[in-house]
């Protein structure tokens, strides 16, 4: 079933927006010419201008030249791979590090089955998937802080 909302034209307010030009998007003016042709070359050369700004500002550094046989004592994934890397880091058997990261893509893949057990979409009322993102989420956060921390470190993040 459609739903189509249609004005109160009669209404003097929504006829003086109108008027001025107020309003249109929401009553369904046409996207060509108006928003086609006037409003996105705008948006796009203002995307140009911000890239090219960037790029203008901070341009991309040549760093040294890859040494295969060189490895740097503290070497650091990208800041999203931080806690995968902080639980091989410290698991002293490397194959059950390689396992524990395999239960990373497996958690993700259970989220809709999670989910789906209770029909509610208010956080509070599911308490079971509400409890097990924030302990994901606490996880996380903490492995990630402790992959910038010297392995000494790293389990207790520097407090103890």
């Amino acid at each position: 079933m459609h739903i189509l909302k249609k004005p109160d034209l009669t209404d003097p307010i929504l006829r003086e927006k109108l008027a001025k030009g107020m309003g249109h998007n929401y009553y369904g003016e046409p996207a060509w010419p108006n928003d086609l042709l006037y409003m996105f070359p705008v948006v796009i050369a203002g995307t140009y201008a911000c890239l090219i700004g960037l790029a203008v500002l901070d341009p991309a550094m040549i760093g040294e030249p890859a040494n295969p046989f060189a490895t740097p004592l503290e070497i650091l994934p990208e800041w999203y791979l931080y806690p995968v890397f902080q639980i091989l880091r410290v698991v002293p058997n490397k194959l059950l590090g390689i396992a524990l990261q395999t239960m990373v893509p497996l958690g993700l893949m259970a989220i809709p089955f999670i989910e789906s057990v209770n029909k509610f979409q208010n956080p509070f009322r599911r308490p079971i998937a509400t409890a097990m993102f924030l302990f994901g989420t606490i996880v996380t956060l903490y492995l990630g802080i402790g992959a910038t921390l010297p392995i000494d470190k790293s389990l207790t993040l520097g407090l103890f």
